[in-house]
């Protein structure tokens, strides 16, 4: 249809075919309909003279935006005939647009371009930002460079060059490894945008092995190692997979841990262990408690000791109503084998992992005969047992309790509420006639996406105040920017789900509208079919 428009039209439909791209429509799709055009160009000519260069210069967009591999070019030709129109397009393509000098910059505007940044601008920086952080190493300031570029739907690429370069050097391989994983447990790139960068240079190894011999044994490392810490989903290879149970344990074991850290990142912003308690009965999985404690401390271990202090009272109140000692102490364990790759990142990460063995003790979450239990648990040789035995020096020692106690200073954690606040003033400036952009802006600018359900409820609940749906639209586009996940947005509605009953005693009819909320929400796409609501029926 577009070929047939004007350039505006053609415009449009690059830029939308590559915001559909991966989320929507997958790669090998993308290839498929380009094929199916190059089949159909001898027919199409009749009603679209132009059309060999038209849909030439739609392929050459298509490889410069990302959503082709280049490769796709030469595969295509040995399928068609070389008397085909079909083949004149691809050489077109190849000849006269992809070869020519600064041909991103000419292809992108040939059509009258967008006025957003291009995707070779974008390109630039994500280059630079990474070649800066494997000067310096400063992860934060990674993160922050990506975040700023304010473009969550093409971090795909970040992906796809940081692995690559990890693959051209071992020596930045470690600090990619940190940077994806970091970029990941902060919820700043998407599962969907990751599996979309690792398929993206799964596409393009047959031209990397050119300039690394050893990419794909490299690549699959990466793989491994993703899937196995828990950034990558392991459905990235479930098609290659050579048993749906293993792959679903698999699954159901990288979803819990981005749970995990987000119940445990907003433990932090809000100091509130009754709710990190329901949050883990609601999540299930009693089996992976280990699992929690380790990423409890693991995260601990690389910040303030405001969030040390605050990870010891937790574990001290989930060992009181929800994880038994052997959970805690599988939890230890675990952390003490990994003990020695930790230290990599951390520099004092045995010490003060040993403080927390010592803590556990003073607090009671261990006996001091659990100590033991953990070391004869340990491998042969584990640097971890220097550690346990440092923990068994500081827990005997004189006045341990008085000291351990005091280690991080105690911990009192600062009150959500400036969060909540900055949250509903938003909402109403918005409400109140705002620009639905700037909303957005303020939102992302919150910088805390693992409390997005925060945004959610209020929304819900002011649409009911008000009895003026507009809330509703900015949900909507806060969903299709990317900005509020389907996650954030079921926990945000199943919080006014359970808070119903109180909610009637001012708003009456608020039953009635949460269940049209809800069907509005499903059918936008933002709730998940089965989410239920028989609590509010």
């Amino acid at each position: 249809m577009a070929m047939d428009r004007h350039d505006k039209e053609k415009e449009m439909a690059s830029v939308l075919l590559s915001s559909l791209y991966g989320n929507v429509i997958s790669s090998a799709q993308i290839r498929l309909g380009f094929l199916l055009l190059l089949e159909a160009v001898d027919d199409l000519a009749v009603d679209i003279p132009a059309v060999v260069d038209v849909l030439a210069l739609f392929i050459a967009r298509a490889v410069v935006d990302d959503i082709l591999p280049p490769a796709f070019l030469s595969k295509a030709k040995v399928s068609l005939s070389e008397s085909s129109k079909g083949f004149q397009v691809v050489q077109i393509a190849e000849k006269s647009y992809l070869s020519a000098p600064h041909h991103a910059e000419l292809i992108e505007q040939r059509w009258g371009g967008s006025t957003h940044i291009t995707v070779e601008e974008v390109k630039k920086r994500i280059a630079d930002l990474l070649k800066e952080y494997i000067k310096n190493g400063d992860t934060a300031e990674a993160c922050r460079c990506i975040r700023e570029l304010a473009v969550p739907f093409f971090h795909h690429e970040v992906v796809k060059r940081a692995l690559t370069l990890g693959m051209e050097s071992p020596t930045a391989e470690a600090l990619i490894v940190k940077l994806l994983k970091e970029a990941s447990e902060e919820c700043l790139i998407s599962s969907s945008q990751m599996m979309k960068g690792f398929s993206r240079v799964s596409e393009s190894l047959d031209d990397l092995i050119l300039d690394i011999p050893s990419a794909k044994s490299e690549f699959q490392l990466l793989v491994s190692k993703a899937i196995s810490e828990g950034w990558l989903d392991s459905s990235y290879v479930r098609s290659g997979a050579n048993g749906s149970v293993e792959d679903d344990e698999h699954e159901k074991l990288a979803r819990y841990k981005r749970e995990a850290v987000s119940i445990i990142h907003e433990y932090f912003l809000s100091d509130d262990t009754t709710e990190v308690i329901r949050s883990l009965k609601e999540l299930g999985y009693p089996e992976y408690n280990p699992i929690f404690v380790k990423k409890l401390i693991t995260i601990a271990l690389d910040r303030k000791n405001r969030e040390k202090e605050m990870a010891s009272v937790l574990l001290s109140s989930l060992s009181m109503e929800l994880f038994s000692t052997e959970d805690i102490a599988q939890g230890f364990i675990m952390l003490l084998e990994s003990a020695e790759d930790t230290a990599l990142d951390i520099l004092d990460a045995s010490d003060e992992l040993g403080l927390f063995l010592a803590r556990a003790v003073i607090d009671d979450v261990l006996a001091p005969l659990n100590l033991d239990e953990i070391s004869s648990k340990l491998p042969p040789d584990c640097s971890g047992a220097e550690t346990l035995n440092m923990a068994r020096s500081l827990a005997s020692a004189r006045h341990a309790g008085e000291r351990l106690l005091r280690c991080w200073g105690g911990g009192t954690g600062w009150a959500v509420e400036d969060a909540k606040d900055k949250i509903t003033k938003l909402l109403e400036e918005y409400e109140s006639g705002g620009d639905v952009g700037e909303a957005c802006n303020c939102i992302r600018e919150l910088g805390m996406s693992f409390f997005n359900h925060e945004v959610v409820k209020k929304a819900l609940v002011m649409a009911m105040e008000k009895k003026n749906e507009r809330t509703l639209t900015l949900l909507q586009e806060c969903f299709g920017e990317g900005i509020i996940t389907i996650n954030q947005m079921t926990k945000g509605f199943s919080r006014v789900r359970d808070g119903l009953d109180d909610l009637a005693l001012d708003i009456p009819d608020a039953k009635e509208k949460f269940l049209s909320y809800v069907e509005h929400a499903k059918k936008s796409g933002w709730l998940l079919p089965s989410f239920g609501f028989a609590s509010a029926a």
